[in-house]
């Protein structure tokens, strides 16, 4: 049974993908995990210039799931463009790639996507909201209407390729932003980014960082909370769910609460093979 749709202008094979910082560029699962069986791939977060990223450790799991502080690592938006957009096209030239991308101030996130239109550039770009806004002293720009509307806007102005705005599930009201987001010029929005959380053991944190951001099946009924708000309030507008997402049941529950897409990230980091196993039963089973 076929389970391809077309959201916002790009037509996927099936509504699985692969979530921001799970698969990196595509290059690192090669070999691991068939991309052309997937629907879609999100890049590790992309920036105007290289990240280090956050002191180890920067992975830790507990019964729920997982806590993560990458601290946004990457090598800039020049190496992305130069060599990994190149090599999925060249490699997956029918895979839809969304680059994620991040900034610390408002003219960042634009910069970033100017910096792809030439070239092999990706279907569609998902902002992540979910970074401070150190101009106004580290609030996250998805938590400010204004700073939202200017980086939505400034994107806009930027490129014709499809905007996904990623929110934060710490917002009061989710839906409201998520409308922000759509009348500033975003084709759709994705619900949700990783919840703060913090674990530590005999008084040390598990994290080099301290506190991290909590994914995996702990974060489902506040992803499928957020999307169902959001759906009811902005009926027909795109919506990419995330979050604990490891069975073709859980991608069923996010389409039905009003998701048109979903990305998997923690259930694939802790097995590569996942996605491909529930696409398959969502072949046999309708999706």
């Amino acid at each position: 049974m076929t389970i391809a749709r077309t959201v916002a202008g790009i037509s996927f094979r099936n509504p699985v993908l692969l979530a921001s910082g799970t698969a990196g560029f595509g290059r690192e699962l090669d070999g691991v995990i068939d991309l052309d069986r997937i629907g879609g791939l999100v890049t590790k977060a992309v920036s105007i210039a290289a990240r280090h990223g956050n002191r180890a450790p920067r992975v830790a799991e507990f019964a729920g799931g997982m806590l993560n502080s990458i601290g946004l690592a990457n090598p800039g938006v020049a190496v992305v463009v130069d060599a990994s957009l190149p090599w999925l096209a060249l490699h997956h030239p029918q895979l839809p790639v969304l680059m994620n991308v991040v900034g610390f101030e408002v003219e960042e996130y634009a910069a970033v996507i100017q910096r792809t239109e030439t070239g092999p550039g990706p279907a569609a770009f998902e902002l992540n909201l979910s970074c401070p806004n150190t101009a106004a002293g580290g609030l996250e720009f998805g938590a400010d209407a204004h700073a939202m509307r200017a980086v939505v806007a400034s994107c806009r102005a930027a490129t014709r390729r499809p905007i996904f705005v990623k929110l934060s599930p710490t917002l009061p009201d989710i839906a409201s932003m998520a409308r922000t987001a759509r009348d500033a010029g975003a084709d759709g929005v994705t619900l949700v980014n990783t919840m703060p959380g913090y674990l530590a053991e005999g008084g040390v944190p598990a994290l080099g960082n301290g506190n991290g951001g909590v994914s995996g099946p702990a974060l489902r009924p506040v992803g499928l909370l957020a999307v169902r708000r959001t759906a009811a309030a902005l009926p027909g507008f795109p919506i990419i769910g995330v979050g604990g997402i490891a069975t073709a049941a859980h991608v069923r529950e996010y389409l039905d609460a009003g998701a048109s897409l979903v990305e998997i990230g923690t259930a694939a980091l802790a097995d590569p093979r996942v996605p491909e196993r529930l696409i398959r039963d969502l072949e046999r089973h309708g999706g």
